[in-house]
C-alpha cells in the first residue's frame, strides 16, 4: 500500500491536510537526498544543514497532522519558513539535486501555510 493510500485511510483528515502530509514526506525525502549529495562540499554545507533541518521539521508535521495534534498549527509556520529558507539556498545551486528540492519544497511551503 502506498503512503497516498495509507493517508486516505485516516477519516479525520480533510484533503488539503492529505495533501499536506504528503508534501512533508516528499520533502523530508528529497531534502534527505539533498544533504547527502551535498556532503563533502565545503561550499554546500549550508544547504546540507538546512537540507536536514527540512527532513526533520517536515517529517515531524506529518506525524502531528496524522494524529491531530492541536499543535500541529505551530509546526505547520514553522516547517513553512525552514522549507522557504532551504528552497532559497537551494535555487542558488546548479546541481539537479538542489533545484528538484527547492520544487518540492515550495509545494511543501505553501500547504504548510494552508495549515496554518
Amino acid at each position: 500500500m502506498s503512503l497516498a493510500e495509507t493517508v486516505g485511510k485516516i477519516d479525520h483528515l480533510s484533503g488539503e491536510q492529505r495533501e499536506c502530509i504528503e508534501n512533508c514526506n516528499e520533502a523530508a525525502q528529497t531534502s534527505e537526498w539533498c544533504a547527502d549529495e551535498c556532503l563533502g562540499e565545503e561550499e554546500m554545507e549550508r544547504c546540507a544543514r538546512l537540507c536536514r533541518d527540512v527532513a526533520d521539521i517536515a517529517s515531524l508535521h506529518a506525524r502531528f497532522m496524522a494524529r491531530d495534534s492541536e499543535y500541529s498549527g505551530h509546526l505547520a509556520e514553522a516547517c513553512a519558513e525552514v522549507c522557504e529558507a532551504c528552497a532559497e539556498e537551494c535555487r542558488q545551486h546548479d546541481h539537479g539535486h538542489c533545484q528538484v528540492n527547492a520544487d518540492v519544497l515550495a509545494d511543501c511551503a505553501e500547504s504548510c501555510r494552508q495549515m496554518v
